[in-house]
């Protein structure tokens, strides 16, 4: 069943992906006057579907999203005869909107998504969109070897401003076992620290060790636990333990060191402040009082427009992400293993639909927004080869030779097959206990 679910997840993420994308390209090529031959829901052979003027309208056998002939596009020919409607007859600008329109269509399907849980509600951790003070750091980490202390202020990494914990997690955690230089704010100096991240995970995600002030939430109650006896409640926020002020990555700690001993809990709850004697019960040599914990979360809600405008600058945001781990990736300071194939989309896309509606609908505007960036690189076979095509050729002022344009094309096949196969082999290998050694003896 678990197969089942994941590859249903897949199809109807990857599905509304590729159409939404096919339908810009499909949009904008009946704008501006080129035929479409076929407008498939699906690939391969043609199952059923209607033809309205000159388009056929089909869903084909193979259910991963969809694509769009147009009259003469890939045709090459010096000498071909163009008719009015065809591809290749229309200006470079109009053959640029039609080529940039899937990637446009993308983006915006993001933007819309993120609007709608905006307005739905958005829960997130409370310390993600904090400044990046230090409040705790792990034993032994490099951040504690490199000298890094509570309280600091994280300024700057490489050279790039970090105002947001969240920024700083994406910036340490695409960099596993490189050196990086943290700059700092202590008291009213700046102090440049430099670190070598670990890497942990089958994700190889960078670590080095620092975390910020988060407080601990109860998420849910277990029937009957010491918790439930004591009056915990979901939602209710620790503050402290035995007097002591407590934070998420020592709460349990705390809670693990007193088995069958009286703990004072300090919750605050719905702005008032309550002190709660829990019992944790003994199980094996340590205390559990029957709780699911979290970072302490805010729910937001906004009204239309200021939920679009927020849509707005988190995907912009997120954009640059995406752009700046490219560029990292290229440069070597990003780990391969961070990228996600087929299999890994395919997973998390399970994750999500087991998660509920609002979990599938962030997913699908994370990932759409990341195709629709992706498919702007100027690799042949995508879009963004094509329109560099189009920049190319205006430069020049005159078009590319049929033969240029097939060895491009060519090239561009060879790139993709090469990506396609490297994306599953990393998906596979991430599985594998011995990461890319594992296939050695294969190789």
């Amino acid at each position: 069943m678990t197969i089942l679910g994941t590859i249903v997840a897949f199809l109807i993420v990857f599905g509304i992906l590729v159409f939404v994308h096919e339908f810009g390209h499909f949009f904008m090529a009946k704008l501006v006057g080129v035929r479409v031959e076929v407008f498939s829901f699906g690939y391969g052979k043609r199952l059923f579907g209607i033809r309205r003027g000159n388009t056929d309208y089909r869903v084909s056998l193979i259910p991963m999203g969809g694509y769009v002939k147009l009259l003469g596009e890939g045709m090459f020919e010096k000498d071909r005869e163009l008719q009015p409607d065809d591809f290749m007859a229309k200006s470079r600008f109009q053959r640029f909107l039609i080529l940039v329109m899937g990637s446009v269509m993308n983006i915006l399907l993001a933007i819309v998504l993120v609007a709608i849980l905006n307005m739905a509600g958005v829960t997130v951790p409370e310390y993600q969109e904090q400044p990046p003070v230090i409040g705790y750091i792990d034993p032994g980490s490099p951040a504690e070897k490199a000298g890094l202390q509570l309280d600091d202020l994280i300024l700057e990494i490489n050279g790039r401003a970090v105002k947001t914990w969240n920024e700083v997690e994406i910036a340490v955690g695409s960099r596993p076992e490189r050196e990086i230089t943290i700059t700092v704010k202590r008291g009213e100096e700046k102090i440049p620290v430099s670190l070598r991240t670990e890497k942990v995970t089958r994700y190889e995600m960078g670590y080095a060790g620092f975390r910020a002030f988060i407080l601990t939430q109860v998420m849910m109650v277990n029937p009957g636990s010491p918790a439930e006896k004591a009056g915990l409640q979901p939602g209710d926020v620790i503050l402290a333990v035995n007097g002591e002020p407590v934070f998420f990555y020592n709460f349990v700690k705390k809670i693990e060191e007193n088995p069958e001993k009286p703990v004072v809990l300090t919750v605050e709850r719905g702005g008032e402040t309550l002190a709660l004697t829990v019992i944790p019960r003994r199980e094996g040599n340590v205390g559990k009082i029957g709780i699911l914990q979290g970072p302490k979360s805010i729910t937001r809600k906004y009204p239309f427009f200021p939920a679009l405008a927020q849509s707005v600058r988190e995907n912009a945001r997120n954009a640059f992400l995406v752009i700046n781990f490219l560029k990292d990736l290229f440069t070597g300071q990003a780990s391969t293993r961070q990228l996600g194939g087929p299999i890994e989309i395919a997973s998390l896309s399970h994750a999500a639909m087991k998660m509920g509606l609002l979990a599938m609908i962030s997913w699908i505007a994370i990932i759409s927004l990341q195709l629709g960036i992706l498919n702007l690189l100027p690799i042949p076979v995508f879009d963004g080869g094509q329109i560099f095509v189009l920049l190319i050729e205006t430069l020049i002022r005159r078009d590319l030779s049929p033969k240029m344009r097939e060895i491009w094309m060519q090239i561009g096949f060879v790139i993709f097959i090469f990506i396609i196969v490297f994306v599953i082999l990393n998906d596979i290998v991430k599985r594998l206990p011995g990461g890319w050694k594992s296939l050695i003896p294969f190789l």
